[in-house]
């Protein structure tokens, strides 16, 4: 007999500033969803593995003026997700499919339309939670930020931020196999050591290495071609101190900035000088505005070919039960994460 009820997360208060707390969410259960509530073209997807992304800090703080559509306050929250279809009144979906739902509910059942999932391809050596994993939005985030507006060139120098998490992981290793020097920036000696594992030419602890600055001299004596950046704030400062002539910027994120209380707290960087006197290029981007592209594809032939082929690897930091959901994205967001933070629901 089907369940008259179903796990729910929602977000309780909307967080403009600060961190946020375990308090802001709240596990509930409600109404089960069922065949007959469907619509034509309209599925039921039972989430298997949940992403789980620094961005949904944005979509936490109820603002209308962030890049990330903002969540409702006490309604469920929802992000990518890989799923199985349960119930369907779609011609392109059966019971049994599994799909990807670029927004799907954190929610054990769910109603959406047929839409906004995706059918996952079916290829040897590829299983599901990879489109959580080596082939999600992450991973071609780090795609596209190192090979399409990087524009790497062999023998160069490229100097990543976060260098352990789910982005910075595939920018070493995609930055090694186009042929460059790569160093990677991490936060404990753990992860430093996972960077190198990865192939990273010279790893440091941010948080022991002392000045920053000095810091990537050390690592990067030659200086900074591709600077890829997801931590922003101070460390920026300190990469552009290091830059060459005709460099590359490459703005992904700055996790350090997200929870800071007011924008008179924010870090001001001072050496954005040297982007008019060594004449580089600073490009931000969100990788949302490149889906269903070329290069979407390009991504998804060229990684997938070398993750099969075992000359990519990827780390999963795994938490199990939809519950844990909130806890996972806030240690995510305080840095306790190696790897990819995915939920298994």
């Amino acid at each position: 007999m089907a369940s008259s009820s179903v796990t729910s997360v929602i977000l309780k208060n909307f967080v403009p500033s600060e961190e946020p707390k375990l308090s802001d969410f709240e596990v509930k259960k409600v109404p089960a969803p069922s065949k007959d509530q469907l619509k034509d073209e309209q599925v039921i997807v039972k989430p298997m593995y949940l992403s789980i992304d620094p961005y949904l800090r944005f979509r936490m703080m109820g603002s209308k003026d962030t890049f990330a559509e903002s969540y409702v306050k006490d309604e469920a929250v929802s992000n990518i997700l890989v799923g199985e279809i349960v119930a369907s009144c779609s011609k392109e979906f059966k019971e049994g499919d599994m799909v990807l739902d670029n927004d799907g509910k954190w929610q054990t059942e769910y109603i959406t339309n047929s839409t906004c999932v995706s059918r996952i391809p079916s290829k040897d050596g590829i299983c599901p939670r990879d489109f959580v994993g080596v082939l999600s939005m992450p991973a071609y985030t780090a795609y596209y930020g190192t090979v399409i507006l990087g524009k790497p060139k062999p023998g160069e120098t490229i100097l990543v931020s976060a260098a352990s998490g789910a982005v910075g992981q595939m920018v070493v290793q995609i930055a090694k196999a186009k042929g460059l020097f790569v160093v990677g920036a991490a936060g404990s000696d753990e992860k430093v050591e996972y960077v190198k594992q990865l192939g990273a030419d010279a790893a440091f602890n941010y948080k022991t290495c002392g000045k920053y600055a000095d810091a990537i001299h050390k690592a990067a004596p030659n200086g900074v071609d591709i600077y890829f950046d997801n931590v922003g704030g101070e460390f920026l400062d300190a990469a552009l101190a290091n830059i060459n002539v005709h460099a590359r910027v490459v703005i992904c994120g700055a996790i350090s900035q997200y929870n800071v209380g007011s924008p008179d707290k924010l870090y001001g960087v001072k050496n954005m000088v040297n982007v008019m006197y060594k004449k580089v290029t600073v490009t931000g981007f969100i990788i949302f505005e490149h889906f269903n592209t070329p290069e979407q594809k390009q991504f998804f032939d060229e990684i997938s070919k070398m993750y099969v082929d075992g000359k990519i690897k990827y780390k999963f930091c795994e938490k199990k039960g939809l519950e844990n959901a909130p806890q996972a994205l806030l240690d995510q967001l305080a840095g306790k994460n190696i790897g990819k933070t995915i939920v298994k629901v």
